[in-house]
């Protein structure tokens, strides 16, 4: 019997990456593109940086495959190594460079509402984007624990590891994003 690429876990992927295993590296891939992508655009909030920073975490993870050890971590592997590598973009950003409209504008996968009430979904999309356009207003820090918290559904101490922080840092960051993003979004409550 063959196993499908979403029936094997992890760890067993990983291993046969490792041992040169394209098409397991390709499921790796698979599994994890659209999520890392998602992470790079909501934090860079740039359609071209995203793709970059995609396309850079999964040639570093091919790369350095031999020094991943515990193959149970790759999806926090690839998520540090993610984060990491849109905070090194963000800061290397003038501060006051606009963004480009088109760009931040677009409608990401993550925005697509479904709906069949053309007003409800006018409204839902224009709450969306008012999300977004308030997550931009986060700082950095206050972005990354916010998206990997509540967007991805990591720990606290996940995400501690991932942006080198203690989980009461992390606590704190995400408390005070929350409270910002409470006041930002107050007008649609």
């Amino acid at each position: 019997m063959v196993l499908t690429a979403t029936a094997i876990d992890d760890e067993t992927l990983v291993v046969r990456a490792r041992e040169g295993d394209l098409t397991a590296f390709e499921a790796l891939v698979t599994r994890y593109q659209k999520r890392i992508y998602q992470l790079a655009l909501r934090m860079t909030r740039d359609r071209g940086d995203a793709e970059d920073i995609t396309q850079e975490v999964f040639l570093t993870a091919w790369r350095r495959l031999p020094e991943i050890h515990r193959e149970a971590a790759f999806s926090g592997w690839l998520y540090t190594t993610a984060t990491n590598r849109c905070l090194t973009v963000l800061r290397k950003r003038r501060p006051t460079e606009a963004l480009d409209e088109e760009q931040s504008r677009g409608e990401p996968a993550w925005m697509t509402v479904a709906g069949r009430d053309p007003q409800s979904s006018a409204q839902n999309m224009a709450q969306l984007a008012a999300l977004s356009e308030a997550l931009g207003r986060l700082t950095a820090q206050q972005r990354v624990v916010w998206l990997l918290r509540e967007a991805h559904g990591r720990s606290y101490e996940e995400i501690a590891r991932i942006v080198d922080t203690t989980p009461a840092s992390v606590r704190g960051r995400l408390s005070r994003a929350r409270i910002q993003l409470a006041e930002l979004m107050s007008p649609w409550h």
